[in-house]
């Protein structure tokens, strides 16, 4: 299987000012997830960005770098442009990896590549890892899926999902008695796919959640879902969690 990764690193972020260099344990932070792209099988890592300063610290790094234009509004724009400038066929297997998931396991990215890879129905593919705490359930910052018996998403949300009816009756349980799933936000599309998907226009569910998943869903674009294979750990938006992030490389 051939696959390539793109690493959308936009410099501006309101919770996080210069987010792609914060420091992650003696390099910058979009340094340490391309050095866990590139332990993946991915034929191509590339960090796509609109800032010089992003570019210099991939370049002194040793790594792959397209400049692109600043006002896409989403990764996955950004990634698009890439394809288009690389000039990759509509077939391709484009991965697109957060730039602030430093702790990315490689076998993950792999995975998500492969699980397209052998779903050639699906216009896309994701991945998800069960919830084991109720306040996960309810917190609206861990985005929740669903998907069908034969592993397609059916919906993503921010609220409680699948709403137990009889459980949540009367407010957050003491202890969660079903299958909750985390969406983890890495996706694998084809090319092809992708182009469509930027080209669409927002959808109303999409702009009610902030969750661009959904207007694939809306537009009857699947996408296939399965577990990661591994923990994915939580990215990085704030100082907080930069500083959980160092503690982990410290420990080992």
């Amino acid at each position: 299987m051939s696959y390539r990764v793109v690493i959308p690193a936009r410099y501006a972020s309101t919770r996080l000012p210069g987010k792609p260099l914060v420091d992650i344990g003696g390099l910058p932070m979009v340094v340490r997830v391309m050095q866990r792209a590139l332990e993946s099988t991915a034929e191509v890592v590339v960090v796509a960005t609109d800032d010089q300063r992003v570019a210099d610290a991939v370049v002194a790094a040793g790594g792959d770098v397209e400049m692109t234009r600043p006002e896409h509004p989403s990764g996955s724009d950004r990634a698009m442009e890439v394809a288009e400038c690389r000039g990759w066929h509509d077939e391709e297997i484009l991965v697109n990896v957060q730039g602030d998931e430093p702790l990315i396991p490689p076998a993950v990215i792999d995975q998500v590549a492969g699980l397209l890879a052998s779903a050639p129905g699906a216009g896309a593919a994701t991945l998800s890892e069960p919830i084991n705490a109720v306040a996960d359930v309810f917190d609206p910052n861990i985005v929740k899926v669903v998907a069908s018996l034969r592993g397609r998403a059916i919906y993503f949300s921010r609220a409680p999902m699948p709403w137990h009816r009889d459980a949540f009756a009367n407010g957050p349980p003491p202890a969660l008695a079903g299958n909750w799933k985390r969406h983890i936000g890495i996706y694998a599309y084809r090319v092809a796919t992708l182009r469509r998907f930027v080209r669409l226009p927002q959808s109303g569910i999409e702009q009610a959640e902030a969750l661009e998943q959904l207007r694939l869903l809306d537009n009857d674009i699947d996408i296939v879902v399965a577990d990661a294979v591994a923990p994915v750990p939580g990215g990085v938006d704030t100082e907080a969690d930069a500083e959980r992030v160092r503690a982990t490389l410290a420990s080992g």
